[in-house]
């Protein structure tokens, strides 16, 4: 008898309980959101220097990056403002093998290197005596145990936000989430929900274990897309639920792709010598799919091979990133310039032809990134930008499925039974969805076409809140803020360039769906990153990420950036021994110790403190 009565109480409760629940999941977000920001944003930027240019009066400018460009403009990174010096004069880079070099970027203006001239690079050696419009600068690089001590004393993330706790919010998030799906417990389907979540949940620990094995301390990137994956997840769950255990493979294979990309980034070297190969093989892939591919919702972007289908426009983005990034001194040469310029116009236009136009879209804004850092040129970026929306014109006047879209574009409730039908279903399960959402099993927005994948804000905004949704969107802008402000402190052009070109494809993809569900843009298609249902853009999604990574220099943050080497502990030699030390004139360690004026600690700074 009682047990009957508890049971009715916990019916008409459920519907309560399940709202408080969707509740608890929006505060845990932002309590998520928020850690992440402090972790992220926290600590002021310290900038490794890997050793300076002496002037003979004493001052001196800090190598920050290992490749630092010489002139008066006020881009340069060491900007010398005499009249004799041109606005770009000279670069001084090393290798990853610490070999320096000084690349003359102006011959006609002079460049020196110990009284001689030189018009190709040549290696520097410690106190060599550069000399550039007649400033003379002398080259002191640090060597690998000053490196170390420098490292050491460096702030290192997670010390006062633990990305544990982090992960432990998300993990009852997580819980909360599969909560929602109590209800349905009967279905047959409710094992592989438990199941999967279970699976992501494990994936996302044994991620943060590796991190822990390699000593790296910062999870904030990846548990911001581990959050963006449990929507996804959810979504999948209310969706078709059968579709889980494809999702989760998925999920592991951009963890492969994440874990791939961040070996090969690690090697600069390797990261520029695969840009070739790897625009070959998107251009073979394009050709293949133009040639072969199924023609899916208008789209011809779809290759099947048996029982697996993939869009290979997604697996080409991190191709086209790669191709697009470059080292400073390959900039340098106009060809590689050309090569960018030729590959992405190939791309876009394979795009075109498979009448993917918002894929072509996101390609043409991570260009445009790519072109503006690898040059700086601006009006040039707004003549390609003109010349973009002339073409976009044609192509409109050529394709009127195309020009429905902008037609019903800000006019969606006039066509609310032909072509503003999705977006004004999205819109009212928004509304209807309310600040904390109505729940899995009460939606209907998933009934709608392509609800998982073009309309997916709405479906999020549906069944977890509007709240929620913009925390998803949030989760994204603040990946995208941390690369703009550590991509600054990047050890390479390389790493700069394809971390804003890979942000610059997120967010453009993201506002592209978001608005264009909500009928603030034209509706073209393309998923949201992380949330919509779709093993390729998941895939791709976490590939991207880690370009996002490369360009983070906290110390022990990323694997995709090596440690020092520890400092060895000094052996005390013997006073009769005295005599037989080497010449401190010999070694780099010599150059500092005979400039009291300039002391290392000074040089190579005081940061935080070691674990």
């Amino acid at each position: 008898m009682m047990s009957t009565i508890l049971h009715n109480i916990l019916i008409h409760a459920a519907p309560s309980l399940l709202w408080l629940g969707r509740a608890a999941i929006f505060a845990l977000t932002v309590i998520i959101l928020i850690r992440c920001c402090r972790s992220l944003f926290g600590p002021k930027t310290e900038h490794e220097v890997w050793g300076f240019l002496s002037m003979s009066n004493g001052g001196r400018y800090e190598l920050l990056h290992w490749e630092n460009t010489i002139g008066r403009a006020k881009h340069c990174d060491i900007r010398i403002n005499f009249p004799s010096v041109s606005r770009s004069h000279a670069a001084v880079c090393r290798d990853e093998n610490r070999i320096w070099k000084i690349f003359p970027i102006n011959t006609g203006a002079g460049v020196l290197l110990n009284g001689k001239h030189i018009f190709t690079p040549a290696a520097l050696q410690p106190g060599d005596a550069i000399s550039v419009g007649g400033v003379e600068l002398y080259f002191f690089p640090a060597d690998a145990a000053q490196e170390a001590r420098q490292a050491s004393r460096r702030t290192r993330p997670g010390r006062n936000i633990s990305p544990t706790g982090t992960l432990f919010v998300l993990s009852l998030l997580q819980f909360l989430v599969l909560a929602q799906f109590l209800p349905a417990r009967h279905s047959v389907h409710f094992l592989r929900i438990v199941l999967s979540f279970s699976a992501l949940c494990s994936l996302m620990w044994g991620l943060y274990g590796l991190y822990r094995l390699l000593r790296r301390t910062a999870f904030e990137a990846e548990t911001l897309a581990f959050f963006l994956v449990t929507l996804n997840f959810a979504i999948t769950a209310a969706y078709a639920p059968g579709e889980l255990l494809k999702q989760l493979a998925a999920v592991i294979l951009g963890l492969f792709l994440y874990i791939l990309l961040s070996l090969v980034l690690r090697n600069l070297h390797l990261a520029v010598k695969l840009r070739w190969p790897a625009a070959a093989a998107a251009s073979a892939l394009l050709a293949f799919n133009i040639l072969f591919g199924q023609r899916i919702f208008g789209a011809k972007n779809w290759i099947a091979i048996g029982p697996i289908s993939f869009q290979p426009s997604e697996f080409v983005k991190l191709a086209f990133i790669l191709a697009g990034a470059a080292t400073l001194d390959r900039l340098f040469a106009k060809r590689n310039l050309i090569f960018t310029v030729l590959f992405s116009a190939y791309c876009v236009g394979c795009l075109a032809l498979m009448s993917d136009f918002g894929t072509a879209l996101i390609f043409f804004v991570a260009f445009l990134c790519i072109a503006f850092l690898r040059t700086g040129d601006l009006p040039s970026i707004v003549m390609m930008t003109a010349a973009a929306a002339f073409g976009g014109g044609i192509v409109i006047h050529f394709k009127p499925y195309i020009a429905e879209r902008f037609t019903v574009w800000r006019h969606a409730w006039e066509y609310t039974q032909s072509t503003g039908y999705q977006q004004s279903r999205t819109m009212s399960a928004i509304a209807g969805g309310g600040l904390f959402g109505a729940g899995p099993e009460d939606s209907w927005l998933k009934q709608v076409g392509a609800a998982n994948t073009d309309l997916v804000f709405g479906v999020v905004s549906e069944e977890f809140g509007f709240l929620t949704a913009l925390c998803a969107v949030g989760a994204l802008v603040i990946l995208a803020v941390f690369v703009l402000e550590s991509a600054a402190a990047a050890r390479s052009s390389f790493y700069t360039i394809a971390s804003c070109a890979a942000a610059a494809m997120l967010i453009f993809q993201t506002t592209l769906n978001v608005l264009g569900s909500v009928d603030l843009l034209p509706l073209t298609g393309v998923t949201f990153p992380f949330v919509s249902t779709g093993g390729s853009s998941m895939a791709a999604c976490w590939g991207l990420l880690a370009f996002l990574k490369a360009a983070d220099t906290r110390q022990n943050a990323s694997f995709i950036l090596r440690l020092p080497k520890k400092v060895p502990t000094p052996v005390p030699i013997p006073p009769e021994s005295a005599d037989m030390q080497a010449d401190p004139s010999s070694s780099t360690e010599g150059f500092f110790a005979d400039m009291p004026d300039i002391p290392v600690d000074d040089i190579f700074g005081k940061g935080g403190d070691a674990e």
